[in-house]
């Protein structure tokens, strides 16, 4: 558990099917899906046929971030590598709570997760070139430009360029040292 101030206090916590619904508001919002490089189109039948499928998945995790019991929003470790010990990261927070330290505090625990629990060796992200806010956070985490991949996703109704980020566990554990 996580304090952001005094009268808010974050939680992140694995997933339950009791979570859905939110989740399904999430993935019909097409300016949020959008961010993910996702069509929003999916019905809530359908999600929780998916959730059925992938609760015993090893290669992903998902939790989700609540705010003083409030649903926030989730991040989610997706493509678990348990050979070459890497994973993909996403998040996403609900609109009336962003810009308020949510992300990065999720964020950070996601990769603290990754890299302390898993064991991962490294984790990477995918981003549109012009999402700066989302950029501005995985940097502050220590998160590196990799690559810039020309037209990779098609959301909205255009091709997007999205950078390659990846952050290395000995990078991270360097940082976290600075940081203390």
């Amino acid at each position: 558990m996580t304090t952001l101030t005094n009268e808010t206090t974050m939680r992140i916590r694995a997933l339950e099917r009791t979570d859905l619904r939110n989740i399904h508001i999430i993935n019909n919002k097409a300016e949020t899906m959008r961010l993910w490089f996702e069509e929003p189109y999916e019905s809530l039948d359908e999600l929780t046929s998916l959730y059925d499928k992938h609760i015993h998945d090893n290669t992903e995790r998902r939790f989700v971030i609540e705010a003083n019991d409030t649903f926030v929003g989730i991040v989610e470790l997706m493509s678990i590598d348990y050979i070459h010990r890497t994973c993909e990261i996403q998040i996403i927070i609900i609109g009336g709570f962003s810009g308020k330290g949510y992300a990065q505090k999720a964020l950070k625990t996601g990769v603290d997760y990754a890299f302390n629990t898993l064991n991962m060796h490294k984790v990477y992200l995918w981003v549109d070139i012009d999402n700066a806010p989302a950029v501005h956070i995985y940097k502050k985490l220590g998160f590196k430009i990799e690559g810039t991949i020309k037209e990779q996703f098609f959301a909205g109704g255009k091709y997007h360029d999205s950078y390659f980020m990846g952050i290395l566990k000995s990078e991270y554990a360097q940082k976290e040292k600075m940081i203390k």
